[in-house]
Formats: C-alpha cells, sequence, structure tokens
C-alpha cells in the first residue's frame, strides 16, 4: 500500500537496459533542457518533436550518469 504524501522514485534505470543511452539537449527560445533516453525512445520523441516542431533537439552518444531521464521515457515505448 502507497503511503500518502511519499514521492514516487522515478529512479536512473533505463526501462530498455539493452539499449545505449543517448542523450538529448532540448532547446526552446529561451529554455535548454538536457535529458537521457534509452535508443528507442529518443527517436520517437525526436520524431515527434520534429512532426509538432516544438523546439529543437540535438542528439549525441556518450555515458551521462549526472543527466536525469526523460520524463515519462516509457510513453515513448508503447506504439
Amino acid at each position: 500500500m502507497k503511503q500518502v504524501g511519499t514521492p514516487m522514485k522515478t529512479g536512473k534505470r533505463s526501462p530498455c537496459p539493452e539499449e545505449p543511452d543517448i542523450r538529448l539537449v532540448v532547446q526552446f527560445a529561451t529554455i535548454r533542457m538536457e535529458f537521457v533516453a534509452c535508443l528507442t525512445a529518443a527517436l520517437v520523441f525526436v520524431q515527434d518533436v520534429a512532426r509538432r516542431r516544438l523546439c529543437d533537439v540535438t542528439v549525441a552518444c556518450g555515458h551521462y550518469p549526472d543527466l536525469p531521464r526523460l520524463p515519462n521515457e516509457r510513453l515513448y515505448l508503447v506504439p
């Protein structure tokens, strides 16, 4: 049973540990955010952003242990 007032743990674990993590730099006009996401979620996220033309996204490979995971990353894995 979940306790009231207990924050949910987001963790830093990938929903697809067999895939590499991809760094996503999301740039709005005045705001820059950086995240990591598994390869599949990153690709779907980039396609979604490109289709909607919401912001610019830069993609890079590498190990980024200090970056937060893409919010709602698992939603980009569901068709």
